[in-house]
C-alpha cells in the first residue's frame, strides 16, 4: 500500500513536471509580459497593445524566430450545417501552429496563412464532420465569419497550457471584424487586450533577450504612462505552470508548486511508514530468529553473508510489493484521475518508469531491511545457543522511536487536511457582493444579439419564470477588461493605476443583487446616468476619496469617447476573480452594447422548469446558436477546484497513513502481548484484573502517542501557518484541531492494541505458565 501511494503521487508529480513538454520547442517558447509600477507596488500583467507584436517582430527579428499575437482562449459558436457547438478556441497569428509544433493529421502548419481559414482539433472535427477528411469544408464562427478548414491537429494533452484550444482561427480574421465596426487597434498603444507569445531563435538566451526588449514601451507611450515604468520581460513556457505567480515583480512559487512539494512529502512519508512497519515487526521477531542466526554463525557464516541474506529477504518482499502496487494503482487510477482532474496513465512504454521502479524497489527494500539486517546479524552465537540471549533493556528503544515517528507523520497529515478544508470553507463563506443563487449567465455570441437585447429581455420577462434581466460586457465571475488613463481630484500625477472596467445596463445592479453602500446605482429614469460611474469599495480606497459620491472622474481611454464622469454610487466589493485574493478596483459604466446577459430565476420556480420556458425564447431569436447557459454559483464553485482536489487527495492519503500506522501498531501489540504472556499469567495468579493488565500494556503505547502529539503540534503549526500566509483571505489555526486529532489518534491506537492486550489478559494462566 505504501508503494502504491508513492507510485500514484510519483505519476502525478511526473505529469505536473512534464507540463507543456508536448510542445517540441518548449525550451525556446516564452510569453511576453510586463511589469508596471502602481502606487509603490510592481504589478505584473500579460496584456499588451496590438502594435507591440509588430514592433518586436521587426526590431528584434535576429533573436526571435516567431512572434505570435493571440486573443485569450474564449468560447465561440462553431457550426457546420446543422451541427453547432459552443467551443473554446483562439484567434492567433499564422506562425502559431509551427511554434506550438501541433501534430497535423490533415493539412499543414501553414493553414492559417489564409485569412479565411480555421484549424480544428481532432475531436471537434469529428463532432462536426464525423470520421471523414474535413479539409476544404465550410465552418462558421458565431454565424459571423465563414471560413474553410485548412487543417486538423491532434488533440492537445491535458498537461498543456493550450489544452482547451479546440480550434485556431487567424488573428487577421478577428481584426477584420474590428475594422467592420469602424475600430482598428493596430496603432493604438493605450488599448491593452492581446497576448503575445514568442519563440527564440536557436542560441538566443531568454534573460539576455528580456534585457534587450525591456524598454520597448518607452518610445511609444506618453510621459504619464512612461512614469509607471512599464518593463517587458519573457516568461519561459517551462515556468508557466509551476512558477506563474509574481509578487511585486518577482517570480514566486505558485500554489501548484506548493501542492507538488506537499504531495511529494506525503508520498515519501507514507512509504516510510510502511518501511517502519517492516523494520518494527522484523526486529520484534528477532528472538524467534536468534537461534537461526546462532546456528549459522556457529557453522561458519560470516556477518556479511547474514547481512546479504536479510537484505535479500527484504528486497524480495519489496519486489513482490512493487508488482502488487502496480495492480493497486491500475485499480485506483480512474478514481484518482477523476479527483485530481488529470489524465494520468501508467507509463508502460517509458524506460524511465521501469528504471525508476527498479531503483525505487531497491531503495525501499534496503531501507526496510537495513535495521533488521544489522540488528539480527549482530547476535552473539554462544549466548544464543546457550539459551541465555536477552534482547537487552534498550532493544525496544528503536521500535518506540519508529512508532513515534509514524504517529507524528499521521497526526501532521490529518491536521494539515483539516486546515486545508477549513481554509476552503472560510473562503467559500466569504461575502461575494452579489447573489449567486438562481442567477443564469448567457454569453451572447450570435451576431446582432446586442441589437435584440431589449426584445430578448421582454420575451423572457413574459415567460413568468424570470424576475429580472440585465446585460454586461463580461461575466460576473471573470474580469474581461482593464483600463487606465483615469484622473480625479487629489490623484498623484506620478501614478496611473489600472481599473477593471465593466459596461452594464441599468438593471444590472438589481438583477445580480449588488450591495450599495453609498449613493445610487444606474436608473432608467435618468439619461444623465450615461455619463456616470458606479465604483466598488476597492476603487474608492485606491482613489483616496472619503466621500466619493458626486465627485468627478476624467477618463480618456483613447479608443472611445472620453469625458468627465460623475460617481453615482459605491457598492461592496464583488468577488469576480480569485476568491482567495482582494477584489480589484472596479468601475461600472452604462452601455447598451452587451456581450453577456444575466437572468434572475423567479425564486418560486424550479430551475428545471425555468430553463424549459427560457430555452424556446433563445432558440427562436437565435436559431444559429446552441442554447448554452451557466449558473453563476457553479461557475464560482469552479474557483475552488484546485484546493478541493488537494483536500480530497490529502484526506485519502491521511486515511491510508493512519491505516498503515495502525497495521504496524497491531502487529507490534501482538508481539508485545506474546512476549509478555508468562508475565501476564503470573500477574493474574497474583490477582491482577483484566483492566489492570490492559492498562499495563496500553500505558507504554499511550506515552508513545503523547510524545508523537507533542512533536507534531508545533511542527505542523509552523508549516501550516506559513502555507496560509500565501492567501490574503485566510482562516486561523485553532488549537482544538490539534486536540481533536491528538485524541483521535490516541483512541484509534488504543482500539488497535486493545484486541491483542485483552486477548492476552483473558488467557488462562494455567496454560500460559506451563513449561515449554
Amino acid at each position: 500500500m505504501g508503494m502504491a501511494v508513492a507510485m500514484l503521487i510519483g505519476l502525478w508529480i511526473y505529469d505536473e513536471l512534464s507540463f507543456n513538454k508536448y510542445h517540441e520547442h518548449h525550451l525556446r517558447i516564452a510569453q511576453v509580459m510586463r511589469h508596471q509600477d502602481q502606487q509603490g507596488d510592481k504589478i505584473t500583467s500579460f496584456y499588451h497593445p496590438m502594435p507591440l507584436s509588430e514592433e518586436l517582430h521587426t526590431t528584434y527579428k535576429d533573436v526571435f524566430k516567431y512572434v505570435v499575437i493571440s486573443k485569450q482562449t474564449e468560447e465561440h459558436i462553431i457550426s457546420a450545417g446543422e451541427n453547432k457547438f459552443v467551443q473554446a478556441g483562439n484567434y492567433m497569428g499564422a506562425d502559431a501552429p509551427e511554434m506550438l509544433s501541433l501534430r497535423m493529421l490533415y493539412g499543414s502548419h501553414g493553414g492559417l496563412k489564409d485569412p479565411n481559414s480555421i484549424l480544428l482539433s481532432q475531436s471537434l472535427a469529428k463532432k462536426l464532420f464525423g470520421n471523414g477528411d474535413p479539409i476544404g469544408k465550410i465552418v462558421k464562427i458565431d454565424d459571423r465569419f465563414t471560413v474553410k478548414v485548412t487543417g486538423v491537429y491532434e488533440d492537445l494533452p491535458a498537461n498543456s497550457e493550450f489544452r482547451y484550444v479546440s480550434y485556431i482561427a487567424p488573428f487577421e480574421l478577428w481584426v477584420s471584424g474590428l475594422r467592420n465596426k469602424g475600430m482598428d487597434a493596430r496603432s493604438d498603444w493605450k488599448n491593452y487586450f492581446v497576448l503575445i507569445y514568442a519563440e527564440l531563435a536557436p542560441g538566443a538566451d531568454v534573460n539576455r533577450v528580456s534585457k534587450m526588449i525591456k524598454n520597448t514601451y518607452l518610445s511609444h507611450v506618453d510621459q504619464k504612462t512612461a512614469d509607471t515604468k512599464q518593463e517587458l520581460f519573457l516568461h519561459p513556457m517551462d515556468n508557466w505552470h509551476l512558477h506563474s505567480k509574481f509578487d511585486n515583480g518577482i517570480a514566486s512559487t505558485s500554489d501548484q508548486m506548493m501542492f507538488l512539494w506537499f504531495f511529494g512529502f506525503i508520498g515519501v512519508f507514507v512509504l516510510l511508514l510502511a518501511c517502519i512497519n517492516f523494520m518494527n515487526l522484523s526486529t520484534a521477531r528477532s528472538e524467534k530468529r536468534a537461534r537461526e542466526v546462532g546456528v549459522r554463525k556457529a557453522i561458519g557464516s560470516l556477518r556479511g553473508q547474514l547481512l546479504t541474506q536479510f537484505f535479500c529477504e527484504s528486497l524480495l518482499v519489496a519486489a513482490f510489493s512493487f508488482v502488487l502496487a502496480i495492480g493497486l494503482v491500475m485499480l485506483v487510477l480512474p478514481w484518482f484521475n477523476k479527483v485530481a482532474g488529470k489524465e494520468i496513465s501508467i507509463l508502460w512504454g517509458n524506460p524511465l518508469f521501469w528504471l525508476t521502479g527498479l531503483v525505487f524497489t531497491i531503495i525501499t527494500g534496503l531501507i526496510a531491511g537495513s535495521y533488521p539486517a544489522f540488528y539480527l546479524s549482530s547476535f552473539n552465537p554462544i549466548l544464543v545457543l546457550k539459551g541465555s540471549f536477552k534482547a537487552g533493556r534498550f532493544a525496544s528503544v528503536p521500535r518506540k522511536i519508529l512508532v513515534v515517528l509514524q504517529f507524528t507523520v499521521s497526526i501532521m497529515l490529518t491536521v494539515s487536511t483539516i486546515i486545508v478544508y477549513r481554509q476552503i470553507q472560510f473562503t467559500k463563506d466569504r461575502p461575494v457582493g452579489y447573489t449567486r443563487d438562481g442567477l443564469l449567465m448567457f454569453h451572447l455570441m450570435a451576431p446582432g444579439s446586442s441589437g435584440k437585447y431589449n426584445l430578448l429581455s421582454n420575451e423572457l420577462m413574459n415567460t413568468g419564470v424570470v424576475s429580472g434581466t440585465a446585460g454586461a460586457g463580461g461575466a460576473v465571475t471573470e474580469v474581461w477588461s482593464m483600463n487606465r488613463n483615469f484622473d480625479w481630484k487629489g490623484k498623484d500625477p506620478a501614478t496611473d493605476p489600472s481599473f477593471v472596467t465593466l459596461s452594464v445596463t441599468q438593471d444590472y445592479g438589481s438583477t445580480i443583487g449588488w450591495q450599495l453602500i453609498a449613493g445610487t446605482g444606474f436608473s432608467k429614469g435618468y439619461a444623465s446616468d450615461s455619463s456616470g460611474f458606479v465604483i466598488n469599495e476597492a476603487a474608492a480606497k485606491l482613489m483616496g476619496l472619503k466621500d466619493p459620491v458626486g465627485e468627478f472622474v476624467r477618463w480618456e481611454p483613447g479608443w472611445r469617447k472620453g469625458g468627465n464622469f460623475k460617481i453615482l454610487g459605491v457598492i461592496k466589493d464583488m468577488v469576480m476573480e480569485s476568491p482567495f485574493e482582494p477584489a480589484q478596483p472596479t468601475i461600472f459604466t452604462l452601455d447598451s452594447v452587451t456581450r453577456w446577459m444575466f437572468v434572475r430565476i423567479n425564486p418560486a420556480v424550479s430551475a428545471s422548469k425555468a430553463l424549459a420556458r427560457i430555452e424556446p425564447v433563445f432558440t427562436s431569436l437565435f436559431p444559429a446558436a446552441p442554447f448554452d447557459y451557466k449558473f453563476a454559483d457553479l461557475e464560482y464553485a469552479k474557483k475552488f477546484e484546485s484546493e478541493e482536489r488537494v483536500g480530497k487527495l490529502a484526506t485519502f492519503f491521511s486515511i491510508l497513513a493512519i491505516f498503515i500506522s495502525c497495521l504496524g501498531l497491531f502487529g507490534l501489540a501482538s508481539f508485545v502481548a506474546e512476549q509478555r504472556t508468562k508475565e501476564i499469567g503470573v500477574r493474574k495468579v497474583l490477582g491482577a484484573s483484566v483492566f489492570g493488565v490492559w492498562r499495563l500494556i496500553s500505558k507504554e503505547f499511550f506515552m508513545l502517542i503523547l510524545i508523537a502529539f507533542l512533536i507534531a503540534t508545533p511542527t505542523d503549526y509552523f508549516l501550516m501557518y506559513n502555507w496560509l500566509q500565501s492567501y490574503q483571505y485566510r482562516s486561523g489555526i485553532p488549537l482544538w484541531v490539534f486536540m481533536v486529532v491528538g485524541l483521535g489518534a490516541l483512541l484509534i491506537a488504543l482500539l488497535t492494541i486493545s484486541y491483542q492486550t485483552i486477548k492476552a489478559a483473558l488467557l488462562n494462566p494455567a496454560k500460559s505458565l506451563k513449561a515449554e
